[in-house]
């Protein structure tokens, strides 16, 4: 149950803790804090990084990158997505089916990670590959019990910040791409759903390395980052790639605007982004606590005004 009484379904290892401070921490099994959510927060940060210190390939392979998925959670997951395919008339979703960019940030350590791309690309991508693996692996046992019921199939690596890439292009496509383009080969290759790369930020540089590897659609459009125009972006990729969001700025317009700022806002993305299809709406990101509720409604009215075809 969540604090408002909605009520709330939630894996069995979320189980958060209170600390002296006003926190909330979340254990592993061996007792380790591995997220934390600060008093007055809202999310839970990653603050254990298992492989911070390993210092060689070798040791990379003592490290349980993968568990099998049990026959339950698969016979949950097959009737879950046949109920929703068979009652209702959206379009469904796989989330979270694979990451490796920011995995490998989250097991060394978002510094050390950074810093392993740039002087010891082997180890970096010898991780990479390990995370690959165990992301095909997963996907093995997961595809088959929803194949037929998903039309859409979530991959994750934020790529970017506010102001450009956070590698160069030329050591993405050296060090992370080939591992990219390995998941997402044999995601297109056992799935006909449509491939959904969720990478927030300044991403302008990569999209023609999306496209190459099979990407579908593009989320989140992070309108507020360098190079993110969506005019451009329409103009330059809008054939090859479809947009899934980035109809209203959330770090600005939505929280701090007028009503009449946001639906401006929106007339002028749904301008950009809409004509000739391969655009679904959404904010660029989640709405946030505190969002004047005017400034929510008016998105939502400026949507059916400007956005119906």
């Amino acid at each position: 149950m969540l604090p408002d009484g909605s009520p709330c379904e939630v894996p069995t290892w979320f189980n958060p803790e209170p600390e002296p401070d006003g926190s909330l921490v979340l254990r592993d099994k061996e007792g380790h804090i591995v997220s934390r959510m600060p008093k007055d927060g809202y999310y839970f940060d990653g603050v254990y990084h298992p492989l911070a210190h390993v210092t060689s390939i070798q040791e990379l392979d003592d490290y349980p990158f993968y568990t099998p998925i049990d026959q339950e959670t698969l016979d949950d997951l097959h009737a879950r997505a046949k109920r929703l395919y068979e009652t209702t008339d959206y379009a469904i979703m796989l989330n979270g089916a694979g990451s490796i960019y920011e995995w490998a940030q989250t097991l060394r350590g978002w510094d050390v990670f950074m810093m392993d791309l740039a002087a010891d690309p082997k180890f970096a991508s010898a991780l990479l590959a390990k995370l690959t693996e165990a992301n095909i692996r997963r996907l093995e046992q997961i595809l088959p019990v929803v194949e037929g019921y998903i039309q859409v199939i979530q991959v994750g690596d934020d790529l970017g910040m506010q102001s450009g890439p956070q590698l160069s292009p030329r050591l993405y496509r050296k060090v992370v791409k080939p591992w990219h383009k390995e998941l997402y080969g044999y995601i297109k290759a056992h799935t006909s759903a449509r491939l959904f790369l969720h990478t927030c930020g300044s991403v302008y540089a990569f999209i023609p390395d999306f496209i190459e590897m099979g990407v579908d659609v593009l989320n989140p459009v992070q309108v507020s980052a360098k190079d993110m125009d969506t005019n451009r972006l329409k103009r330059e990729f809008g054939r090859d790639i479809a947009f899934w969001g980035g109809g209203c700025d959330t770090q600005q317009v939505l929280p701090f605007g007028t009503p009449e700022e946001v639906r401006e806002e929106v007339r002028r993305r749904i301008e950009d982004l809409a004509p000739a299809g391969g655009f679904v709406f959404n904010q660029v990101h989640n709405i946030q606590v505190r969002v004047p509720p005017e400034n929510i409604m008016a998105m939502y009215e400026a949507v059916w005004e400007y956005g119906v075809y």
